[in-house]
């Protein structure tokens, strides 16, 4: 029986990774990472799935968990971006221990944006031999329900300094669901790249109409200079590596030509994934004002 190790297994990918490898069990033992007690618990709570402790900052317990897996479903934690220090290792012990696959979730462009993390774990990635699979995907819906969230909330605005560029959209179901089909089938998948998304080319002007559709209420949207960004985020105490990650996400694609939508989703899954308006209804009592 093939063991698939799964990299953040309580953040949002992971945690929808496992739901629908569950959902899809052909076969397949998961082995879902955790760092704290605290995730170890909570991981112990799901039937069908073995814990396995794994910190990108201590090399013992990542050549402990892959030398029981055979296939590695590898995200990277935001806040690491020394690629050469977190992981070059990996690779190496991926490829002393025979893995047979890395599945690795990159992001939309990755293959020509040089100077972002993601380009970079590719590289070492391919350089090293291992069959892979890089999963691309679009901007996260998801993040009008964490990072977003508050704004929408108390302000009834998002505050970004995106100015006028159009993003394409995904859903993290919708990522999760192709996650778990391409390990479920891996050796369809070795060696390729996938860019997810769905079909829509948004501005945030244009979503927050659709938010204030949905909501029933006025959602702004305020594009800042980055030096008011930085200070405003600054004073809700939002640690300064992820502003950082902000303005790349966010402030970077105003000087890049719109990235393309492509129909791969609903090759690999067969379904169709959801715009954003349906994405806005499904999550409507979330995004609900207190006040409401």
């Amino acid at each position: 029986m093939k063991k698939l190790l799964i990299t953040g297994a309580t953040g949002n990918v992971g945690e929808r990774v496992i739901h629908f490898l569950k959902n899809n069990r052909q076969g397949f033992e998961i082995l879902a990472c955790y760092r704290s007690e605290k995730d170890k618990a909570r991981l112990s709570k799901i039937t069908d799935i073995t814990p396995v402790f794994f910190d990108f900052e201590d090399i013992a317990s990542i050549e402990l968990a892959i030398n029981q897996c055979n296939i590695l479903f590898l995200l990277r934690p935001p806040h690491l971006t020394d690629v050469k220090k977190y992981f070059e290792p990996i690779t190496h012990l991926a490829k002393k221990s025979g893995l047979e696959q890395i599945v690795f979730l990159s992001v939309q462009g990755a293959e020509s944006s040089t100077l972002i993390p993601h380009h970079k774990i590719e590289k070492l990635i391919v350089e090293s031999g291992i069959n892979f699979t890089f999963l691309r995907p679009a901007y996260f819906m998801q993040n009008f329900t964490t990072t977003l969230k508050r704004d929408i909330l108390e302000k009834d605005e998002i505050f970004l300094p995106a100015g006028n560029a159009k993003f394409t959209l995904i859903d993290l179901n919708d990522v999760g669901k192709t996650t778990a089909n391409i390990l479920t089938n891996n050796v369809l998948h070795i060696n390729q790249a996938y860019t997810l998304t769905n079909q829509e080319q948004l501005t945030f002007q244009q979503m927050a109409a659709i938010l204030s559709e949905e909501l029933g209420r006025k959602i702004s949207f305020k594009s800042p200079n980055l030096l008011n960004f930085f200070i405003q985020k600054r004073r809700e105490k939002i640690p300064t590596a992820f502003i950082l990650v902000m303005i790349m996400l966010h402030y970077l694609p105003r000087f890049s030509s719109t990235p393309p939508t492509t129909d791969t989703v609903e090759k690999l899954i067969g379904s169709k994934p959801i715009n954003f308006r349906e994405f806005v209804k499904r999550e409507n009592s979330s995004l609900k004002s207190p006040s409401s």
